[in-house]
């Protein structure tokens, strides 16, 4: 008697606003298979695990089905009854609330007799969740104190729990991101735990040396269409690489070009940079020049930008126009000329509720100052050219930021640096979250700061991006820097290619 599927998906279209991310996905995974899902950035990897978790609604006329029974598409929770279980890349525990309060939330309280939570068995039942999967943990710690491996662990156990159907299927999206290669190691360990009690897995990575490790199959996903579906035994990196951007290897064996060389000094030096996972970054950066940096997540590519402004820890050495900067000082940074506009601009740079004018003159305000006192109306003057410079709509310095579309927000953020005309610009993502519109009055802005003779570092995963605007792409893996390419040998799938293993090794 032929074996029921654990997960099958036909038909699969999706669409936003007239663009379909998900073109006729077709999709099938057995019982106690482990299954890669494979694809660059935009492929619709994303798109295809929310709907299964009810996220999305897809168009009409798809068909999922969970161990023979249908799914309720886009109704959010079907998929945990119908044994779907997900651990996602942000893990989604709270912080604040310890490993019994976070696994509960997967199977609900255990209550007493007169309806009362029984702490005391939920403690076991998380001490004992936690003990299947290898791990021994303080369950009554806030997880947000506990490292990354554990609050993976949790969430793993969570999306493992006992519930009214057992897990037919887990989908761990990126769950290696953020772990350490010996928890790497231990969490497959577990994964293969997983499938020998005959639970399928759909593992998501960007890793192809995790591909190769733990994966019976691979699924690789292109523009939104099934490409292939095939054993991992037989197929290499460079076939697999291929497969995902659509040609060949050997289409990029065209040495890069020589780089330039100049005969003044550089801008920006950094030798033997490390920190939480940069592992001896060096670079060089002349003024007029954009250069870019790709990577996969945890690559160290989100810590070059923190790494060199000082807003992380870092080891190693960093000079601006000759002058070493003192390490973990921000403040020492700006004053030597180097600016930053981090990926993360509520989090971690925009006043919200303040005005435009208060989010540009915040970082040198002693510019306004008459006599000890603030100079208003000089304040409000230069900002307004500056606003009006960067085309900010409206170029109003009174209007509260949180008013502005996201690219303009964005814009004031770049209002904010330009206007102190710094040696260094650092821009982490500086087109995340905006339109395609803004998206390209950035660029201009990048091109004109470069013109004028900044030295600009654009960190980005948007690699159309670093094709429009970068001389050189340095390419991160393991936190080391393993290619760098050059013009007029940049394009979007080749700077895919290097950094998800293609070319390993290059000289920096």
């Amino acid at each position: 008697m032929p074996q029921t599927a654990a997960l099958q998906v036909r038909a699969l279209y999706k669409t936003f606003t007239g663009q379909r991310a998900l073109i006729d996905v077709d999709l099938e995974l057995q019982p106690g298979e482990v299954r890669a899902l494979v694809g660059q950035n935009g492929c619709g990897k994303s798109t295809l695990i929310k709907v299964l978790a009810g996220y999305h609604v897809p168009d009409s006329g798809a068909e999922v089905l969970v161990d023979g029974h249908p799914l309720a598409l886009g109704v959010p929770g079907a998929g945990d009854h119908a044994g779907l279980r997900f651990v996602h890349q942000d893990l989604g525990l709270v912080p604040t609330l310890d490993a019994c309060d976070n696994l509960a939330m997967g199977h609900s309280y255990q209550r007493n007799g007169v309806g009362l939570i029984s702490w005391r068995r939920e403690r076991r039942m998380a001490k004992a969740a936690l003990h299947d999967l290898g791990y021994e943990i303080d369950v009554n710690a806030p997880t947000g104190h506990l490292v990354i491996s554990e609050r993976t662990a949790i969430a793993l156990a969570r999306a493992l729990s006992p519930r009214s159907t057992p897990p037919r299927v887990l989908v761990l999206d990126e769950p290696t991101a953020n772990l350490p290669a010996a928890e790497i190691t231990r969490l497959f360990e577990v994964v293969r735990a997983v499938r020998d009690r005959g639970v399928a897995v759909l593992f998501v990575s960007h890793h192809l040396d995790e591909v190769f490790t733990l994966c019976d199959s691979v699924t690789v996903l292109r523009d939104g269409r099934h490409v292939v579906t095939r054993p991992v035994e037989g197929l290499d990196e460079d076939a697999l690489i291929a497969l995902m951007i659509g040609r060949t290897l050997e289409q990029f064996d065209t040495p890069n070009a020589a780089a330039v060389e100049r005969s003044d000094a550089p801008v920006l030096v950094a030798r033997n940079v490390r920190s939480t996972v940069l592992d001896g970054v060096d670079l060089d950066l002349w003024a007029g020049e954009v250069i870019g940096v790709a990577g996969i997540t945890g690559s160290g590519r989100e810590e070059v930008a923190l790494a060199l402004f000082g807003g992380i820890e870092r080891t190693g050495r960093v000079a601006v126009l000759g002058k070493e900067v003192a390490p973990n000082r921000p403040d020492k940074a700006i004053s030597a000329g180097v600016a930053l506009v981090p990926a993360e601009r509520h989090a971690n740079a925009a006043f919200l509720d303040s005005s435009l004018c208060e989010n540009v003159s915040i970082v040198r305000p002693k510019d306004f100052l008459q006599f000890g006192l603030l100079n208003r109306s000089r304040e409000v003057a230069e900002v307004t050219s500056w606003l009006q410079k960067l085309g900010v709509r409206p170029p109003d310095p009174e209007r509260q930021l949180a008013t502005l579309s996201g690219g303009n927000q964005q814009k004031v953020m770049l209002a904010r640096w330009m206007r102190l005309r710094p040696a260094v610009l650092l821009l982490d993502e500086p087109t995340q979250g905006v339109d395609v519109g803004a998206k390209a009055d950035i660029h201009d802005l990048v091109e004109a700061a470069a013109a004028a003779g900044a030295a600009v570092i654009v960190v980005s995963t948007d690699h159309t991006e670093l094709t429009r605007l970068a001389e050189r792409v340095v390419v991160l893996r393991a936190g080391r820097i393993t290619e760098v390419l050059r013009r007029p040998h940049i394009d979007p799938d080749r700077i895919t290619a290097a950094t998800i293993g293609a070319n390993q090794g290059a000289a920096a």
